[in-house]
């Protein structure tokens, strides 16, 4: 074979081949896609294949009968003998592309990648060996362009096999994770996982193999990454699937978000820190409701979930003396602090206005002035206003644009109080109309904001609804904050991120006194008398003769100040409660009476201020016909020092 002339080497070592076996073999060998080169177990060539000579750039006579190292770049020659030797001694099949970074050499000196599949062949003339040549610069080049935009990646990128193996990873991991390239590629990508997330990794792995969409940075999931040191961090990262030559891999760019991570820490504190402090500030308007004597209420205020959590809504109850009591329920529309400023300014309004005693209607037009000159333009407000008088249980109500109040009475179904309901404030021009009605004892009301009912997608109406529901659904009688727990409880899931404030008002109508009386007399000096002997006659039949002296004496203040300023008729009216008599005088006369110092020789002007030292309560109220003077004295009322 080394005299240069063509080999006719047979194909079986027991039987030389026909002409026409050999020339089979030679067609197969031209027609194969591959370079061929045929080399004895000198490392002579014998035989090749036109697919050579356009490879390498020789004539085939140039290469038979030479040594194989022709075919071999200068820089591995020295060892190429060796490892055909060691070939021979195994001669195991090698497939192509087996991970062996192997070159040619062309007749003009270039050198080209290759990938060599090798074959020992078996003949009469001894042991052969067939070695198909794969030029493989263009996958080289598209690997060296890949490898270059790995390498150009701003995250690190880590390439890793169906088995989890890292294959492929570029500088900006060895920088990530502290590691040197060589200690990474082959080693499982488990290397770079904390060891409590490594058990579940293989699953979720072959969960994404099964799948292989392409998963984005920051997909909401809380990953962390493990470096050398030990140390963990948190990553991002973005997964995508990769179909090669080589089988499935995965490419893995991974971000380090520490930074990120801690200025959302940061931002987040600082977020509950402003919260904070505007919940704090929202809770100081809003102030909170004193506990009224006989009035059982329960209340419930959830700031939103979302933005600032600060809101419009406001509720108050109002101690209007006499045992009437203001019910108060508004919403600022808006959010935010400014919301909460205005709020601020129109509860303090609102119960500096109602304790002067004026009716629901005339306190809604005061705000409604209030809110004219508030200097936040288009203001929008809902308000309710209800007066409860616990001897009539009657419940005046005026309502702007507010949600409708719910009752429920003893062994009846929740209902909507017949009200009308005007305009909000801050529209203007529209008049605001009160109503009346009379409840039974024991009825419940139920105030809240839209907050509780309005929820995106959803009907007010069937909201609404369900908020009856709810109410029919708690058991009557059960106390008013188990109630409101339950209400909430129904009305609002557990997490509901609602990005409204929630108000909640629960009140009932007081039960009947122990005891009234009335009279109305005649606007005339002589009524004064029979007042006081009225008082004196329903305390002895009370029970309660030891009030007599001092209701006397007060009673008669009040009265004659109402025949000599006022207009009659005069009504006297009585009730009592479980802890005090209260004296009310109505007239018609819509001039409010007023405590003034006495002259020391004038006659006059002691009256209220003895019904000022000696009434534990007295005040003043307009009526739609007049006023109202009323005052109030204890049942148990402590000796006086010139008591005798």
């Amino acid at each position: 074979m080394g005299t240069g002339h063509r080999s006719t080497t047979p194909l079986s070592q027991d039987t030389g081949p026909s002409p026409a076996a050999e020339e089979r073999f030679r067609g197969l060998l031209e027609a194969a896609p591959d370079a061929m080169v045929i080399v004895d177990a000198t490392g002579t060539i014998t035989l090749v294949n036109a697919q050579t000579e356009a490879l390498f750039g020789y004539q085939r006579e140039e290469l038979l009968g030479r040594p194989v190292e022709l075919l071999i770049p200068d820089r591995f020659r020295g060892h190429h003998a060796r490892h055909r030797d060691d070939y021979a001694a195994n001669r195991q099949v090698r497939p192509m592309g087996a991970g062996l970074d192997l070159h040619g050499l062309r007749k003009d000196g270039t050198e080209f990648p290759v990938e060599i599949s090798l074959s020992p062949l078996e003949t009469s003339d001894g042991l052969l060996f067939s070695a198909a040549v794969r030029d493989v610069s263009d996958r080289k080049a598209a690997e060296e362009r890949f490898r270059g935009l790995l390498e150009a990646a701003p995250d690190a990128m880590v390439i890793v096999d169906a088995t989890g193996t890292i294959t492929l990873v570029n500088a900006q991991t060895e920088a990530l994770f502290g590691y040197k390239r060589e200690e990474l590629l082959g080693r499982p990508v488990e290397l770079l996982i904390p060891d409590r997330f490594r058990g579940h990794h293989a699953r979720h792995r072959d969960d994404y193999a099964a799948n292989r969409q392409v998963r984005p940075m920051g997909a909401g999931l809380d990953l962390h990454g493990l470096r050398k040191d030990g140390t963990e961090f948190p990553v991002e990262i973005s997964l995508s699937p990769l179909e090669t030559s080589d089988g499935l891999l995965f490419s893995a760019a991974v971000r380090d978000v520490s930074d990120r991570k801690a200025a959302e820490a940061e931002l987040k504190a600082l977020y509950e820190r402003q919260r904070h402090i505007a919940l704090t500030l929202q809770r100081s308007l809003m102030g909170t409701p004193p506990a009224v004597p006989g009035l059982a209420a329960a209340y419930r205020y959830r700031p939103a979930t979302q933005g600032a959590g600060v809101g419009g809504d406001w509720f108050d109850l109002i101690l209007l003396g006499a045992g009437r009591v203001g019910v108060l329920i508004g919403d600022v529309m808006g959010r935010g602090l400014e919301a909460a400023a205005v709020m601020g300014q129109l509860r303090s309004a609102a119960h500096a206005l109602a304790v002067t005693g004026m009716e629901p209607r005339a306190l809604m037009q005061s705000l409604e002035t209030v809110v004219a000159d508030l200097s936040v333009p288009d203001q929008l407000v809902t308000c309710c206003y209800l007066v409860i008088a616990p001897d009539t249980r009657q419940v005046a109500v005026c309502s702007a644009g507010h949600l409708p109040v719910l009752i429920a009475a003893p062994g009846q179904p929740a209902q909507i109080l017949p009200a009308p309901v005007s305009a909000p404030l801050g529209v203007g021009g529209i008049p605001h109309q009160q109503t009346t009605v009379v409840l039974a004892p024991g009825t419940l009301l139920a105030l809240f904001t839209d907050g509780l009912i309005e929820t995106p997608g959803c009907d007010i109406e069937e909201r609404l609804n369900a908020l009856i529901d709810t109410i029919d659904n708690t058991p009557h009688g059960s106390a008013l904050e188990s109630a409101a727990d339950h209400i909430l409880a129904t009305l609002l899931p557990p997490d509901p991120g609602h990005d409204d404030d929630v108000t909640l008002l629960l009140t009932r109508v007081p039960d009947a006194p122990q005891a009234t009386a009335a009279i109305e007399l005649p606007a005339v000096p002589a009524s004064a008398g029979e007042a006081r002997a009225f008082v004196e006659k329903a305390l002895t039949a009370w029970d309660h003769g030891c009030l007599a002296d001092d209701a006397r004496l007060l009673t008669s203040e009040v009265f004659t100040n109402a025949v000599r300023h006022g207009k009659g008729p005069v009504r006297l009216h009585l009730r009592l409660d479980a802890s005090e008599l209260v004296v009310e005088v109505t007239d018609h006369s819509p001039h409010l009476p007023h405590p003034r110092l006495a002259e020391a020789d004038e006659e006059s002007g002691r009256g209220l201020a003895l019904v000022e030292a000696l009434a534990t309560r007295w005040g003043t109220r307009p009526t739609d016909a007049g006023k109202t003077t009323w005052f109030t004295l204890p049942l148990s009322r402590k000796p006086q020092p010139d008591d005798r």
